[in-house]
Formats: structure tokens, sequence, C-alpha cells
């Protein structure tokens, strides 16, 4: 016995709003039911992983993805947090942003070697430092800083973290996306037409 009815609370991947201008690299995974909408360009460099129910928005402003980054399920880049605040995202490269995550809209930086935790939020405007990690469920508030090598706890506190372990981190990253371009199909061409 078979159904109709789709299982998903999120609306179909055709319903999401206008197309937005894309740049692509040509090494770039793009899952088919990753969404992208806005008016303003996505551009996302080499290497860069985008899993299913990501969400990339670029209505307030244009979205630059570095190099080898990857964006988790559910995660919601762009969004708009504040209809005042206007500008895009950038994120360095080695970003990692995991599951259920929430960057928003409004000249938010996150550099390079920096993870997002699962279901944290990062506040418009916010610039979060070089090798810098956020918890999982930490809010940071709009235009907060952020210095580079700084873990940030879900209950506000910090700690400075220069452990100097880039390069591991850079050739396990190097791996994951490796593994993972082998399990996600890659749809990329279904945005470029």
């Amino acid at each position: 016995m078979s159904s109709n009815k789709r299982h998903s609370m999120l609306p179909a991947v055709s319903n999401t709003g206008p197309r937005p201008p894309v740049n692509f690299s040509s090494s770039l995974t793009v899952s088919d039911s990753a969404i992208l909408v806005g008016t303003h360009s996505i551009t996302i460099q080499s290497e860069s992983v985008l899993h299913p129910r990501s969400k990339l928005e670029s209505t307030n402003g244009s979205i630059l993805m570095g190099r080898r980054c990857i964006v988790h399920e559910r995660v919601h880049i762009g969004a708009v947090g504040n209809a005042e605040a206007s500008g895009g995202i950038a994120l360095g490269d080695y970003v990692i942003v995991e599951v259920g995550a929430v960057v928003e809209a409004g000249g938010t930086e996150i550099g390079s070697d920096t993870v997002i935790g699962v279901r944290s939020r990062i506040g418009h405007g916010a610039i979060i430092g070089k090798n810098c990690t956020v918890s999982p469920l930490t809010v940071i508030k709009p235009g907060e800083k952020i210095p580079d090598f700084t873990v940030v706890y879900a209950n506000g506190q910090r700690r400075t973290d220069r452990r100097g372990v880039a390069d591991l981190k850079h050739k396990a990253q190097a791996r994951q996306i490796d593994v993972l371009r082998r399990l996600i199909p890659n749809k990329a061409e279904k945005w470029l037409s």
C-alpha cells in the first residue's frame, strides 16, 4: 500500500521562491533537494558540499561560500532575522555548518576553519573569526564579534583554543568531502540552467 502524501513538513523544493543567479565551481556537490532561493548571487567555490534540504537564501544579499565547506541538512543560510538588515553572508574556506543551524543575512561573516554547531543561530551582522567553534544550541547575537580561535559554548562561556590542528582538520575534512561526493548525487547542473 503506497501513499501520495508528502512526508516532509518543509515546502516542496519546486515551491520555494525565485531562482537566484549562481556561480558554481565544477567540483561542487549539490544535492537534488538542496534549496537555493533569492534575488542576489550565490557563489560557491570548489569542493564544497550542500546536503539534502539545506537552504541558501539570497533575499537580503549575496552569499559567498569558500572552498571545501560542508552545509548539513536543514541548515538555513541567509535567513531574514531583521527585515532592516541588508547585506550578504561570507563563509571562509573549510567552514562546517552542522544540522539545523541558522545563519542570518545582513553582513554576516564566518571565518575559515570554523564549525557552527547543531541548531546554533548566528545573528545578522555577526563576525566570527577564523578557527572558531560555536557549540550546539548556541546563539550568537546580531552584530557580535567573536575573535579568532574562540570556542563559544551554549551557556555563553568562551575559551581560546590554539591546538594548532588545522592541517589535520583539513585532511579529515577533505576525506569527509570525498565520501560525501560518493554518497550524495550531484545535481548542481539543475541550478545552472
